[in-house]
């Protein structure tokens, strides 16, 4: 008896069998594997009544969004959040200037040809999105990727991928919200994100935590099963909270993508991405339908002259307006001119969706393919575009270009200090704003219906808001973060940066008293703004307590630690294990001069830990020439006295200009600093690494409580957890098993401390 073999295996058979052919002649032709599949699509196709066509369509359906999920987890596995902090101004310029651009374009052309008003607005942002997979292999093909102009490029792909990203968003949240306002619209998409962030944070401080914590346990079968098992974790997730299945596996794969293990990860499921993809490239070319693509030819010409012109300008003109030479500027606008296959994932996710008409999915498709094909031959002309361009310019405009732009501007711009804080000032902004926004709303909406069931209103509406101003209070100090290097440096530069400085940190204060709005305003009907500003203020008074900052800082280094860990790996492969610190922290000496305002006042009262960010760690007295290592809190400077400082080089660089102090030798690092021969043993300083093995008195107790400086008289400079560097810790720090230690004390003090250290792990 002859068995019967299922359609979906003869039609993979068929499916595998042709794409395999067809991929090895694409191969030998040096044509994109991509355009091989979907011709093998097209091949498979009911609309190519010439070949085998495939039965089992519903079943290839559901393979092909496999495929989308795999395909964006793997795109997830390439892109860490790194990549988008390391982003440069050049990229974020070329970006904005090209996403304003090809959005007008595509839209005016959608709205030329007849679309709707959604698909004009979709199809311009499908345009916005460059193939990095194609320019990848061409830039390898080609040997581009040393040329100055691709780090541009590459950097432009990596925005263009969270635009991608973004646009999901919004297609997921027109698609649950087409009955309602656009207010509402507004309202649930600004949820979504808050969703998105949240669920971001808690990945990064769960998954590597996850991984590292079971790696041990794990063979190669367990570890892929694992990676995809988070990877339709996140596909299950996402779609409960209304994102599309492409995002979760996006989002799972950029969470991976920052552990140690990532490598491995990519590697064991390589295969599996691979396969299902080539479905999914195989599904797309099953719906080129030629007679729609010929009902649609003008529309279709239209959008690929928009795609080729728009781009070459928009991208180049963005290239040039940050800072790239002609030559930069035009080979990466060239670069650019296609739309890949995020464009076409993004038009079937909004086709599936409903969002988008159907005839807009075979229109990108055709715009994607014929772009893709023209990618290598705009490369290749770009040495003739170039020489064209600088042969219609005149001598004047050559002058001024070359005066505003640089062929290394992807190198001078990495030194920024405004841009360095705009970074850091949103990234706290949103993490630690929508901590506590989602904290606000959380209480409001869940924990307060949950209460109001067993006790009476009033009570269990104070229960909620003693949780939730109790939870806010753990974030306010990271999210104000007043004094850090950047901020005071940029204040010291120029006086005109006074004013935006001020905007910035009181925006900052607006952003949180609207947030301790929240629960007044929703339980109990308060509406005086002045009530939430106090409120304001008492979380900045409670976060400032003790047991508040060290709950805070557990949860904060565990959060980076996982955040940097593969960063961490790098550094200790290069073979910079535990070296951080006296390379990241400079000493100066200065002799107090008469008339200093900081003469004849304890150390404890001029406040130079919190407000410069430095240590006094020694003090040479005037005339009698003593020494004090490490003086304490109750001892102050007098004129003559020379006194030794350590912190960061930015930090001691800011303390030289508040203190009025005139920088006459450059600054050492404490390596350096240590490495001199010091006659006078009693009073030299001394820096050691120790490790905490968890027996000692002061394991699990915060530095303000472990009496190390009682005991040893010894500093704490820095630590590290769990490889991860916190220098000049918040004093309360909590000391845990596995954490390194660098102390700072005289050269008997650091040795009898490290050798008791060595005792106990003997």
């Amino acid at each position: 008896m002859q068995l019967h073999i299922p359609a979906l295996i003869s039609d993979l058979a068929v499916m595998m069998l042709t794409a395999g052919i067809i991929t090895i002649v694409f191969k030998k032709i040096k044509q994109p594997l991509i355009l091989g599949y979907i011709l093998a699509g097209f091949l498979m196709s009911p609309y190519f009544p010439l070949f085998m066509t495939l039965e089992d369509t519903e079943a290839i359906h559901t393979w092909s969004e496999i495929g989308i999920i795999f395909l964006m987890f793997h795109l997830g596995l390439e892109f860490n959040l790194h990549k988008l902090a390391e982003v440069g101004s050049t990229a974020i310029v070329t970006t904005i200037i090209q996403v304003i651009g090809m959005l007008g374009l595509g839209f005016g052309a959608g709205q030329l040809l007849g679309f709707s008003m959604m698909d004009s607005i979709v199809l311009g942002g499908m345009l916005c999105m460059s193939s990095t997979m194609v320019i990848i292999k061409v830039f390898d093909e080609l040997d581009l990727k040393k040329k100055k102009y691709s780090e541009a490029v590459f950097g432009t792909l990596v925005i263009q991928d969270i635009l991608g990203i973004f646009m999901m968003v919004i297609l997921s949240t027109i698609s649950v919200s087409q009955n309602v306002s656009g207010g509402e619209v507004a309202a649930h998409l600004a949820l979504m994100l808050l969703y998105l962030v949240i669920w971001l944070i808690l990945g990064i401080y769960l998954i590597p935590t996850f991984m590292n914590r079971n790696i041990q346990y794990m063979n190669n079968e367990m570890v892929l099963v694992v990676s995809i098992g988070i990877c339709f974790g996140m596909v299950l997730l996402a779609d409960q909270l209304g994102f599309s299945t492409a995002l979760g596996a996006f989002l799972a794969g950029s969470l991976l993508a920052g552990t140690i293990h990532v490598e491995r990860v990519e590697e064991l499921t390589m295969g599996v991405k691979d396969m299902f993809g080539a479905v999914f490239f195989i599904s797309v070319g099953m719906m080129v339908d030629p007679a729609m693509i010929a009902n649609y030819a003008l529309p279709i010409l239209v959008i690929i002259a928009v795609t080729l012109v728009g781009k070459v300008v928009f991208n180049g003109l963005g290239l040039l307006l940050s800072g790239q030479n002609i030559e930069n500027s035009i080979s990466g606008g060239l670069a650019l001119a296609q739309i890949g296959e995020f464009a076409f994932i993004i038009a079937s996710l909004g086709m599936n969706l409903g969002v988008t008409s159907d005839y807009l999915y075979p229109i990108v498709v055709a715009v994607s393919v014929i772009t893709t094909f023209t990618t290598p031959y705009c490369i290749k002309a770009a040495p003739w575009m170039v020489g064209f361009v600088e042969s219609r310019l005149s001598d004047k405009i050559k002058n001024k270009l070359s005066r505003y732009t640089s062929p290394e501007q992807q190198d001078e711009e990495q030194d920024n200090e405004w841009y360095d804080y705009i970074k850091l000032y949103f990234f706290r902004l949103l993490v630690y704003g929508g901590l506590m926004l989602v904290t606000a709303i959380a209480g409001v909406t869940l924990l307060d219906p949950l209460l109001e069931e067993h006790f009476p209103d009033m009570p269990s509406r104070i229960v909620t808001c003693v949780f939730i101003y109790s939870v806010m209070a753990l974030f306010v100090r990271p999210y104000l973060n007043m004094h850090n290097n950047l901020f005071t440096s940029l204040w010291l530069k120029q006086n005109s940066f006074h004013l935006p400085l001020i905007v910035l940190n009181s925006m900052k204060l607006v952003v949180i008293t609207v947030i301790a709005m929240i629960p007044l305003w929703t339980l109990f009907a308060v509406h005086p703004i002045w009530l939430a500003f106090l409120v304001t203020l008492a979380l900045v008074v409670l976060s400032k307590k003790g047991f508040m900052a060290t709950a805070y800082l557990q949860m904060e280094a565990r959060f980076l630690r996982n955040f940097n860990e593969r960063i961490i790996a790098q550094e200790e492969r290069a073979g910079h294990h535990q070296t951080w610190l006296d390379e990241k922290l400079h000493m100066m000496s200065f002799v107090a001069p008469e008339g200093a305002e900081y003469l004849n006042i304890k150390l404890a009262d001029l406040h130079w830990g919190y407000k410069y960010n430095v240590y006094i760690v020694k003090i040479r007295h005037g005339e009698d020439r003593s020494q004090t290592i490490l003086p304490d809190s109750t001892m102050e400077i007098h004129a003559g006295d020379k006194v030794y400082v350590t912190g960061e080089e930015k930090a001691l660089q800011n303390f030289y200009a508040l203190t009025s102090l005139t920088q006459t030798k450059p600054l050492r690092t404490l390596k350096k600093f240590m490495s001199i021969d010091y006659p006078d043993r009693e009073n030299s300083l001394s820096v050691c690494a120790i490790k905490i093995y968890g027996d000692e008195d002061f394991a699990g107790k915060s530095i303000r409580n472990s009496s190390i400086r009682e005991k040893w008289d010894c500093l704490i400079l820095g630590l590290q957890k769990d490889g991860y560097p916190i220098i000049m810790p918040d004093p309360e720090t909590l000391l845990a098993k596995d954490d390194i230690l660098w102390v700072m004390g005289s050269v008997d003090n650091v040795g009898q401390m490290a050798a008791q250290f060595v005792n106990l792990a003997d």
